[in-house]
């Protein structure tokens, strides 16, 4: 029987990884899950990705890129007489009244780096693309330390189950941002 020619087929492996994660959890993510939410072969998958770990890879990569579209939408760093606290506190507001699941599954991959070295470049490439970005605005150390900042709200948002509170996080995040 020839084989089905099926452009997609990566794509929809690394969205359902997405799914089940955001379902059951990275303890619920299997090569055989993956294909059953999939709705494609088991070789596919590992055919695709030959291990748990590159799948979860292709996954952050693919989380990661949701943050980095809510940057390049707000545009606030072009405009440097845009206030960077109010940009900054923007964006996290708008991540966070997105879909919550899809967040909380960006935190459980970034997290699983912790135990997974593979995942660890992937989840530095956020950090240091956002201070990179941030460097254009103010110095790369402060532009660091923002992205630490964001980072902890934005997981303290999560871990509480608390609501996101924009004027405090600019508040916060003016103070770590030299006058100009």
């Amino acid at each position: 029987m020839p084989r089905r020619y099926d452009p997609q087929r990566r794509q929809r492996i690394i969205d359902a990884a997405i799914r089940v994660v955001g379902d059951k959890g990275l303890a619920g993510l299997t090569h055989r899950s993956v294909a059953a939410e999939a709705d494609v072969p088991l070789g596919s998958t590992t055919y695709h990705f030959a291990t748990l770990d590159e799948l979860m890879v292709a996954a952050l990569r693919q989380a990661n890129e949701g943050f980095a579209k809510v940057i390049a939408a707000r545009g606030g760093l072009a405009d440097p007489r845009a206030d960077l606290a109010t940009e900054l506190a923007g964006w996290m507001g708008e991540w966070l009244a997105g879909d919550r699941t899809g967040v909380e599954l960006e935190y459980e991959l970034y997290l699983a780096a912790l135990r997974r070295p593979a995942l660890r470049p992937v989840a530095a490439e956020w950090a240091r693309d956002l201070a990179e970005r941030l460097s254009h605005r103010t110095d790369p150390v402060t532009a660091r330390a923002l992205v630490a900042l964001m980072d902890g709200m934005c997981l303290q948002v999560l871990l509480t189950d608390g609501s996101y509170d924009e004027a405090y996080a600019r508040e916060v995040l003016a103070r770590v941002i030299p006058a100009a």
